[in-house]
């Protein structure tokens, strides 16, 4: 006897499923946690794609090689360059398929696994490495204040699993705290670190606290390192700031507070193939240009290998046009 065929609503179809599915992973592997993988949009050795749980249950993704982020469906509509009524209709079809045959198919309950998360910091005194470190930027201790930058002797990482805390004890030499103007920790910075540079530990767009909207331009920087150091070149009529990093978007309602606040606002991120996509998609979604300066990787490198003057003699033509249209001192 034939199969009665199975009937479904798109928004039904888990989330897991689909990403299960287009991904040819395991069925039912995606149970609460997060993977990482290989991205399936550009060619890359070090693995850079997030399938993670989002806080409304649903998974999503984040490929930090390509940009490209979102929900199940959005990632089907990338993967396959379609509009949303086709990848509606796609996922629909091959859902059904997948029903009728495996008919004793249930939906995981998902239950979200705790991840690793910053749970404690313990402050140091500047020593001399410190300053090595800082000053080959020319970055000084005053800039560092104003931006709140704090040296860490150890940061402690904790989750729960299966109902007990595991701890972690990170320390180094080179351990930074980034922190909101109240004291709240928002960020680490490893320098030395090959693998993860950065540890996010609330969200947070650098060096806006330190604006000051008396100025008519905004430059938004890849972080906040190269937000002092564009401090450092002394434009008198521009500010700037940065996302959390280069691949995460300023929220549009934000950028519309800053378009009302400033006259032009212009992307200055690193000059390779990921700052670049990043530039442009700023530009795309908030119409908003972007300065590439071709010396080093970012703006901080620039000024380390060629000094302040040479970088700002550079910088200078470049983003004057972007912000004015025209030769005019910012």
């Amino acid at each position: 006897m034939a199969l009665k065929t199975i009937q479904t609503n798109i928004r039904d179809i888990p989330s897991e499923w689909i990403f299960e599915y287009y991904l040819k992973l395991p069925i039912g592997i995606l149970n609460g946690q997060d993977i990482k993988m290989p991205s399936v949009f550009n060619q890359e050795k070090t693995p850079s794609m997030c399938i993670y749980l989002g806080r409304d249950m649903m998974y999503r993704f984040k490929d930090f090689s390509s940009g490209h982020g979102g929900n199940a469906f959005a990632f089907v509509q990338m993967l396959f360059n379609i509009n949303i009524g086709e990848c509606y209709f796609l996922i629909e079809r091959d859902y059904k398929a997948f029903l009728e045959g495996n008919q004793h198919h249930v939906n995981t309950i998902l239950i979200a696994q705790d991840r690793y998360k910053v749970t404690n910091h313990v402050e140091r005194q500047w020593n001399v490495y410190d300053k090595e470190f800082w000053t080959s930027f020319m970055i000084g201790s005053d800039l560092l204040k104003q931006f709140n930058v704090r040296p860490l002797k150890s940061y402690t990482m904790s989750k729960v699993d299966e109902g007990s805390t595991k701890e972690i004890v990170i320390d180094g030499y080179n351990l930074y705290g980034y922190f909101k103007n109240d004291g709240t920790l928002y960020k680490i910075y490893q320098p030395k670190t090959k693998k993860k540079k950065f540890i996010k530990v609330a969200m947070y767009i650098q060096g806006s606290e330190q604006l000051t909207y008396k100025v008519p331009y905004l430059v938004i920087c890849s972080s906040l390192k190269d937000v002092m150091a564009f401090n450092k070149l002394g434009f008198r009529n521009a500010e700037a700031i940065a996302p959390d990093s280069e691949s995460s978007m300023i929220p549009e309602d934000v950028i519309q507070m800053y378009l009302s606040k400033y006259k032009q606002i212009a992307t200055l991120f690193d000059n390779d193939e990921a700052g670049i996509k990043s530039m442009l998609k700023y530009q795309e979604m908030y119409n908003i240009p972007y300065v590439l300066l071709k010396m080093e990787k970012d703006l901080s490198d620039s000024i380390r290998e060629h000094g302040v003057d040479n970088t700002r003699v550079n910088l200078y033509p470049i983003i004057t046009k972007v912000l004015t249209g025209k030769a005019k001192f910012i």
